[in-house]
């Protein structure tokens, strides 16, 4: 018997999603290239190059260091790399693995091109398009002059373009392919104009797990960085691209009180949930079987259910399965994930990057 609350993911499950993405992106010779910060984990890194991946994107240094030290490469660190201390971070991992980053400034730009030249190695980039998210990236009306300054420096490479695309949070089916073409044309003009400086694209990367379900929208992309599709979570069921038997990841918590009848505390609280409603504003999960359910506030430690005792009846004690919001956030919040096969348990994995925000 594990103690609640824990986290646990179905490896058939995890399995059946990145053969399913890979088949996908393959069709439409697109490279996956998924976002390990999803899961932060070494197993389900390698998991995904065995079964396919061309190499994996990391958020932080701290994470590709991580990855590093367990040989898994290629890494696209999908960050603007800012400030002399992590400057020379990337020169260290750079003698040992091969590195690429993203670039929105002629300040990242000139840091990393006076890296490369100090060790005598062109660090490829990828120049940042701003997908209308506004989080970063070069807009395309500037993006001429700024391939004209960049393009003199000689201690990097540009290899292609990259966007992170408005999020598909609450879109329905029809209009997350509008969003993912819409996308897709603002990477292939950026591609046209980097063409129109002799510049080679080699890299055309985009393709969140929403969009890169519909692999039609993103025709002349070359890399998606899907990552949320390993596993699932109530986002993806909304938006219509997962169903809950397809989701990998759960959290198990247990009755600890019913201070009255319509109310009951589970032992799993922001702590374990986060407080994500994502686009499910009423509960912050599903709890699996019990669809009347709702988990309506979370403390720290403890979670509130609410439900019609006339329909509902639990006991303290119960174990509850708990599909989160937002499947992302929740392996940083675990030393452990256990790991099972349908039910058989299978063991327990580390979260090797955990707290890697760095």
């Amino acid at each position: 018997m594990i103690d609640t609350p824990y986290v646990a993911i179905d490896m058939k499950k995890v399995e059946n999603n990145i053969i399913s993405m890979k088949n996908k992106l393959t069709k439409m010779n697109i490279e996956h290239w998924p976002h390990i910060k999803t899961h932060k984990s070494v197993f389900l890194a390698k998991k995904q190059l065995n079964l396919g991946a061309n190499g994996i994107t990391c958020a932080t240094l701290s994470e590709a260091e991580t990855m590093e030290k367990f040989d898994i490469k290629p890494i696209l660190i999908a960050y603007p790399i800012v400030g002399e201390n992590k400057l020379k971070r990337l020169g260290k991992l750079l003698k040992k693995t091969k590195i690429r980053t993203i670039v929105d400034s002629e300040i990242v730009a000139n840091g990393l091109s006076k890296l490369g030249e100090s060790i005598n190695q062109k660090i490829e980039i990828l120049i940042d398009i701003d997908g209308g998210v506004h989080r970063g990236g070069i807009q395309l009306d500037y993006l001429s002059n700024f391939v004209l300054k960049i393009k003199q420096y000689t201690g990097i490479q540009i290899i292609g373009v990259f966007s992170y695309a408005k999020s598909a949070n609450g879109l329905a089916i029809e209009e997350i392919k509008k969003e993912g073409k819409k996308h897709t044309k603002i990477l292939l003009k950026a591609k046209d104009i980097l063409e129109q400086h002799d510049i080679n694209v080699n890299v055309v990367s985009g393709g969140s797990t929403p969009f890169s379900y519909f692999t039609d929208s993103l025709e002349g992309i070359t890399q998606s960085r899907a990552g949320n599709y390993i596993f699932g979570d109530v986002r993806a069921v909304n938006n219509g691209i997962f169903n809950f038997e397809e989701c990998a990841l759960s959290i198990y918590s247990t009755v600890v009180s019913i201070p009255l009848p319509w109310r009951a505390i589970i032992d799993a609280g922001s702590k374990t949930l986060t407080n994500d409603l994502s686009n499910s504003k009423c509960s912050f999960g599903y709890i699996v079987g019990l669809n009347e359910v709702k988990i309506f506030k979370l403390d720290e430690e403890h979670g509130y259910l609410k439900y019609n005792s006339n329909k509902t009846h639990l006991n303290i004690g119960d174990i509850v399965q708990i599909i989160p919001n937002h499947s992302c956030v929740i392996p940083n919040l675990n030393d452990k994930i256990h790991l099972f096969n349908g039910i058989k348990y299978i063991g327990k994995i580390k979260v090797d990057a955990r707290g890697k925000n760095y």
